[in-house]
């Protein structure tokens, strides 16, 4: 079986992603929200198809401003599901808005999307897919899993051997954080 480490170094859209974010922890929650978005569109796709589509979603979701999409209406769905730059899902799209206002309340209910995250670290994978599912739309075990790994909050991401642990492990992920 190969391992994303033995495939993406040196590819154009992998190598980057691999080599930069993929494990490392997120603080941001726009980045978080971005993740969590491609994420979702990656089900049932290549994860290269969403890379390679990255730019486009960014300018279709106003740079994944969660305020900003979780107020889109009829007119701004319309319109995503029109952009053939990005991914055309109906669900995922309803699923990408319905995110932005529930990390909306996680916000004010916890201070930030990265603190809800944090409070209920560590759970193991399935507890955490529960979790998801009763809080977000569109949130299946892998959706669940590669978030967390792609954000720090589940080991995984890197083979141990792989340059890129020994950054993400001075990095700090939660993984390997004593709550």
């Amino acid at each position: 079986m190969s391992h994303y480490c033995d495939l993406a170094p040196g590819h154009p859209f992998h190598g980057p992603y691999h080599d930069h974010e993929y494990g490392f922890p997120v603080a941001d929650d726009t980045a978080l929200f971005e993740r969590l978005v491609l994420e979702i569109n990656q089900a049932g796709l290549s994860w290269l198809t969403v890379l390679k589509k990255r730019e486009a979603f960014q300018r279709a979701l106003d740079g994944f401003a969660i305020e900003r999409i979780a107020a889109y209406g009829d007119a701004e769905r319309e319109r995503l599901l029109a952009d053939a730059g990005i991914i055309r899902n109906r669900l995922k799209v309803e699923a990408t808005i319905h995110n932005a206002r529930v990390i909306q309340r996680l916000c004010d209910e916890h201070g930030s999307f990265r603190a809800w995250l944090d409070q209920h670290h560590p759970l193991p994978h399935a507890d955490w897919v529960k979790l998801f599912k009763r809080t977000f739309r569109f949130t299946g075990p892998e959706i669940v899993k590669e978030f967390l790994m792609s954000t720090g909050y589940l080991p995984g991401a890197h083979h141990d051997d792989c340059p890129v642990q020994a950054r993400i492990l001075a990095a700090g992920p939660a993984w390997v954080r004593r709550p």
